[in-house]
């Protein structure tokens, strides 16, 4: 995968091009992308029926798109592993293209189709790995106590904790071992879903893998290209300030929703790179989807392009035998690790558990010796509520109801890979919660806690 191939398949067309007066025009634009990446991924990627994915995976969305989404015609071209979204009568459909390993990206806004060979390798959706757990799914029988089996069944009623929150799957690790595991109608052990911001956890520790061999530090500048010329200030921002939420750069919107990027088929190095600098470095913690964008983007720069295509998959998912992740990029080859990611609750599961092992995998250190204390530890600015925030990763307490060391990855919709070393668990949370909704991890973890004692 290179950029070279990838710009082949789409010629980008500005936003502002579109309609420049027209808001809902560009907002119908968006919706389109929406909908074709959310169902090539639950299509090609988890298996899911369009039915099925429309009344889960695309209910309950952002407000601008909630109502939209339902009215724009979708085209499967299953051979082809394409999926349109009509949505502009002088503009092109919105595509989402399958590839293996990358799943699947858009095409920006307006561009025109051009021809594609499909790939000849097929998806792997629903097809499990022969191998023993952890490194496969043979050997799993988890055998829950009626206790442990009615707190987890207590997660999909949509009340006990959150209303009208949505679980799809439940896994549950101790000492390593599934103890219990469940999913919702549709779902299964090996149904991808996204995970949202769960994919800045897994930046964070490729940051830590490729520092073994490329000599990453992450309190020196960040590689950031577009910030080379003579005078930028934001050349003196780190990899720690960008893991750390904390560059100083100035978002539009709290939590710096980035649907260009996410949806419009804007390339990572086209937006992200662009904002200024409203607050000085390490001064400011300021959720932001564009540090952790800014944060791979440093990695690509600093690998090259053979070794940043292949960082995911080569070293890190293949080494955990996450055989049902998939890692999204833009069509300019930037992989989108703030957010898109597709995979299943036991892969989660599975990379919690290396998180657990200090970056040890089957006897193997893939992370460097205190790289998990690294993105665990609240140096630096931290959020003014909630759980504290790590290098990448959110960092649970008694003020949670939980142990002194627990953390977690999070992300929208209500995805939590929770991690309590004091206890040797693992406890892995997918939904699809819409709107509001939100499920409270932290008490569902402190229950587990009690039952497994």
């Amino acid at each position: 995968m290179t950029a070279v191939a990838l710009l082949a398949l789409a010629t980008p067309v500005s936003a502002q091009q579109i309609h420049p007066t027209s808001q809902q025009s560009y907002h119908q634009a968006v919706a389109a992308g929406y909908k074709a990446l959310t169902l090539c991924e639950g299509i090609f990627d988890a298996g899911r029926t369009e039915a099925q994915i429309a009344s889960v995976e695309l209910r309950g969305i952002y407000p601008e798109y909630d109502a939209i989404v339902p009215t724009l015609p979708a085209t499967v071209d299953r051979r082809a592993r394409i999926v349109t979204v009509a949505f502009d009568g002088q503009l092109a459909p919105r595509r989402a293209m399958w590839r293996p390993r990358f799943g699947c990206y858009l095409s920006p806004i307006g561009a025109h189709a051009d021809r594609v060979n499909p790939s000849a390798t097929p998806p792997t959706a629903l097809i499990p790995d022969p191998r023993q757990w952890p490194m496969g799914d043979a050997g799993i029988a988890p055998r829950p106590s009626p206790g442990l089996a009615a707190l987890v069944a207590r997660a999909f009623d949509r009340a006990s904790f959150g209303a009208e929150s949505v679980t799809t799957g439940v896994v549950i690790l101790k000492d390593g071992r599934i103890v219990a595991e469940q999913y919702a109608p549709g779902f299964g052990p090996f149904v991808a879903n996204r995970t949202w911001s769960v994919a800045k956890s897994i930046a964070g520790t490729l940051v830590g893998i490729a520092s073994v061999t490329a000599r990453i530090d992450p309190h020196r500048p960040a590689t950031i290209p577009e910030w080379r010329h003579p005078g930028d200030p934001r050349a003196a921002i780190t990899l720690d300030n960008l893991m750390r939420m904390a560059s100083g750069l100035h978002s539009d919107t709290a939590g710096n929703r980035t649907d260009a990027i996410y949806f419009g088929g804007t390339a990572v190095t086209e937006s992200a790179t662009g904002w200024p600098i409203e607050a000085a470095r390490g001064t400011r913690f300021r959720y932001a989807n564009n540090d952790i964008l800014l944060a791979t983007r440093s990695l690509r720069a600093t690998l090259g392009e053979a070794r940043y295509a292949n960082l995911p998959h080569g070293g890190l998912f293949h080494p955990l035998g996450m055989s049902h992740t998939t890692t999204g990029t833009d069509w300019q080859g930037n992989y989108i690790l703030s957010s898109q990611v597709w995979t299943t609750a036991r892969d989660l599961a599975r990379l919690g558990q290396f998180w657990l092992q200090d970056g040890v995998w089957q006897g193997r250190r893939l992370l460097p010796a205190g790289w998990m204390r690294y993105m665990t530890s609240a140096a630096g600015p931290q959020p003014a509520e909630g759980p504290g925030y790590g290098a990448t990763m959110w960092l649970f307490g008694p003020k949670q109801g939980l142990p002194v060391g627990s953390y977690a990855a999070q992300g929208n919709r209500g995805q939590s890979v929770m991690v309590i070393p004091q206890h040797r668990l693992v406890i892995v949370r997918r939904g699809e919660d819409p709107g509001a909704a939100r499920f409270d991890i932290a008490r569902f973890s402190a229950e587990a806690i009690a039952v497994l004692q």
